[in-house]
């Protein structure tokens, strides 16, 4: 995840990578976030679930994309999103391990800082797999591809992968990731072995009252700078750790659904998490109609909605895991798309949102990068 950003707005622009069912969209700002260009799509006819430039090198892009016939691959970027190449080995099981070797790849994730040329990727069938070259070759994650509790893990609603996968800032040894539906896990040495960390959980789909995995975790993330504070959305209520996952609380208190997909928080600061609350496991649409932002200051003891410009009636669509980001300037801008192709942006933290785009496809993904102005083709 990006650092904040120290220099001035005024010196930056942002590059919005957009995955959507049909293609990927890229979007640019001038400094003041005010105008945008936007080109696509790109990698046409793909599912692309996932796509961001690589914040030790934003020159370079990765994105994920599924075809119904051409199958899975993962693309890189040399220009900043200009222009895509497919490379050659995606991530898969060897053959005859499941099922199939790919179903899908839905997640990719930048190593650590000191590790410019590796990549992680989350696959269904649920599995994680390493690259140490830029994406040319991968190697599955045994550790937690083999983990003794693989067997309490079983297919989501959208599917059975590996998702929210993270290195530590403040920890390169440090990672995390998380199975649908598995739970979530950390490793403390760079992915060698893996621990549950699901402690407190509620998994009202599964017989056990606490069990050790086996949850459907929707997303997972830890804060840039202190990878003690993590945030999850689940099926079932929103958590927050202060000590890598060992322990959970809920903060779903004040939110008008437990409910959701999206947990987004801002690298300048740990207590600051945003998520968009869906109606019900049954629905799967913005609650009672009214597409509302939901932000906390104090690290979930209190939300705040945020509405203004986002249609408060007769709005009947989802946000998913990957569709919602910020861009981490001082003046904070956040970003989310919605089901119905929708994209809304806020340069002031969520307060008022403006309609970028509204006719594209179905949103997969939002990630943004601030990038020098004048640097972003």
């Amino acid at each position: 995840m990006q650092q904040p950003v120290t220099v001035d707005d005024a010196e930056t622009a942002v590059v919005l990578l957009v995955g959507t069912q049909k293609g990927l969209f890229r979007l640019v700002s001038d400094p003041a976030r005010e105008h945008w260009r936007m080109d696509g799509p790109l990698i046409a006819g793909y599912e692309i679930t996932h796509a961001w430039l690589d914040p030790r090198r934003p020159a370079t892009g990765f994105a994920a994309a599924n075809h119904v016939v051409w199958g899975a691959h993962v693309y890189r970027s040399t220009d900043s999103g200009s222009t895509w190449q497919s490379l050659p080995n995606p991530p898969q099981h060897p053959v005859g391990e499941h099922d199939t070797a790919l179903r899908g790849i839905w997640h990719l994730a930048p190593g650590a800082a000191s590790q410019p040329d590796t990549l992680f990727a989350g696959i269904d069938p649920a599995g994680l797999f390493v690259s140490t070259d830029a994406g040319a070759s991968w190697t599955g994650v045994d550790g937690l591809n083999h983990h003794a509790t693989r067997s309490l893990w079983e297919p989501a609603k959208g599917g059975f992968f590996v998702h929210s996968t993270q290195v530590a800032g403040d920890r390169p040894q440090r990672l995390f990731t998380a199975v649908s539906a598995g739970g979530a896990y950390r490793s403390d040495d760079a992915g060698a072995n893996w621990e549950p960390i699901n402690a407190g959980v509620r998994a009202e789909h599964l017989p056990q009252a606490a069990p050790r995995a086996g949850h459907n975790i929707h997303r997972l993330v830890a804060h840039p700078r202190d990878s003690r504070r993590l945030y999850r959305q689940c099926y079932n209520g929103v958590y927050r750790s202060d000590d890598a996952g060992e322990s959970w609380v809920e903060i779903s208190r004040g939110l008008p659904s437990d409910f959701g997909y999206v947990a987004v928080t801002e690298a300048g600061d740990p207590d600051v998490l945003y998520v968009i609350p869906i109606d019900s496991s049954h629905l799967r649409t913005a609650v009672d109609g009214r597409l509302r932002v939901y932000r906390t200051a104090d690290a979930g003891a209190t939300w705040q909605p945020l509405t203004q410009g986002l249609p408060q009636e007769h709005a009947y669509v989802s946000v998913l895991r990957e569709a919602m980001a910020v861009d981490d300037l001082p003046a904070c801008g956040a970003y989310f798309g919605t089901s119905g192709g929708h994209l809304f942006a806020s340069r002031d933290r969520g307060a008022s949102w403006r309609l970028l785009a509204g006719f594209l496809p179905r949103i997969l993904s939002v990630t943004a990068a601030v990038v020098p102005a004048g640097e972003a083709p």
